[in-house]
């Protein structure tokens, strides 16, 4: 469930996320997303529900009484599995302790707050609206309120060496409740990040400077407790996202609201959802046609294959080699054997994952061992 609205746009962010000062029209939105909801049930089929995630944006900017009302619509679409997660993503800026308690009244019981930093120059420079208290007094917030919490920190940041990081990472992890999030800051085209860096007024550190802080961040995850079982992503054993989960071992998810993807098995076929990017866009055409989308076509077993490679390469399990060669996935001995004497891989029985060093270099393990899949296309 993609809310697109924000208070500010961070300036590194290329999200689908939008301010609107002269607020928001929430009950056209609402009307919107029941709308796409019940489209989604009619292109899915009868299902069970495993979890729900309020991305953004900012979705913790909703009325409480918007994510009860999609909540029961999904529960009348398809039903619950017992003991589903449901989560919300929130700013600090955006909790109020009535407010979460609607929230959880709602039915949400996990909720992924962005504090993304633990230091006030750093959340200033990060264009964040929010203070290091502020942040800790919504943490303290969302742990009385809900069963379950996780939060973000951006590390590589201009100017952020390990020990500082060190620091301040040792902090978080003895805030963290089973899980936490920790993304490298990445220069994406079209913010006002990369129009500073382009012109030398940003640095962020340096291949080997980011290395020497990818490597204190497992260090310390380790030896916390919460083990890497995604590229960015941390968990105890148990603890770890499930919805997110989903997405990167290849299972089914509707995609709904501004600029939301899904992937339904319909028939036997993947099938590929989008909808509308713009906001009003999307919530007009849902409103007036029942739906958003514009795409719903099959994926060609090369492409579901090579997705599926792409994604579950992410996760510390890997992928599984049954799976991608029933989707028609092709993997070449000669690439395998090359990457695992390198040290890049490991090979569990019918598992492919990456080394902690595979990780480093990600994208290009991923692109050799795709090379026999782009072959058969």
């Amino acid at each position: 469930m993609h809310w697109p609205f924000c208070e500010a746009k961070c300036p590194y962010c290329d999200f689908n996320s939008h301010v609107r000062h002269g607020g928001v029209d929430e009950d056209r939105f609402l009307a919107a997303y029941l709308n796409e909801l019940d489209h989604m049930r009619v292109l899915s089929g009868p299902r069970e529900v495993q979890s729900v995630f309020f991305g953004g944006g900012t979705p913790s900017r909703m009325a409480p009484e918007t994510a009860h009302a999609i909540l029961e619509r999904i529960a009348r679409n398809w039903g619950f599995a017992a003991g589903a997660e449901t989560t919300i993503e929130a700013n600090p800026t955006s909790v109020e302790a009535g407010r979460f308690a609607g929230f959880r009244a709602a039915g949400i019981n996990r909720v992924s707050l962005g504090l993304q930093a633990l230091d006030d120059a750093a959340l200033k420079r990060l264009g964040r609206t929010h203070d290091v208290d502020t942040g800790l007094a919504a943490l303290s917030i969302a742990r009385a309120t809900f069963d379950r919490v996780s939060f973000d920190l951006i590390y590589a940041r201009p100017n952020q060496s390990v020990a500082a990081w060190r620091q301040e990472l040792t902090r978080a992890l003895a805030l963290a409740d089973g899980h936490i999030s920790l993304y490298q800051l990445t220069i994406e085209d079209g913010t006002p990040f990369a129009a500073l860096h382009k012109t030398g007024r940003l640095v962020c550190p340096e291949d080997e400077a980011a290395r020497a802080l990818y490597e204190v961040t497992q260090a310390l995850c380790d030896s916390a407790g919460l083990p890497a079982y995604e590229v960015s992503n941390h968990a105890a054993p148990g603890a770890e996202c499930r919805h997110n989960l989903i997405y990167w071992r290849g299972g089914d998810y509707a995609g709904v609201g501004p600029g939301a993807h899904g992937r339904l098995t319909v028939g036997g076929v993947r099938r590929a959802t989008s909808t509308l990017y713009a906001p009003e866009a999307w919530a007009d055409r849902a409103v007036e046609l029942g739906h958003g989308l514009e795409r719903d076509d099959g994926l060609a077993p090369q492409d579901a294959a090579a997705e599926y490679l792409l994604m579950a390469m992410r996760l510390s399990e890997g992928v599984d080699l049954q799976r991608y060669r029933a989707l028609g996935g092709e993997i070449d001995d000669a690439v395998l054997a090359d990457l695992r004497a390198g040290g890049l891989v490991q090979v569990a029985g019918e598992r492919i994952a990456a080394t902690r060093e595979g990780r480093l270099v990600l994208n290009a393990v991923i692109a050799a061992l795709a090379t026999q899949n782009e072959t058969i296309q």
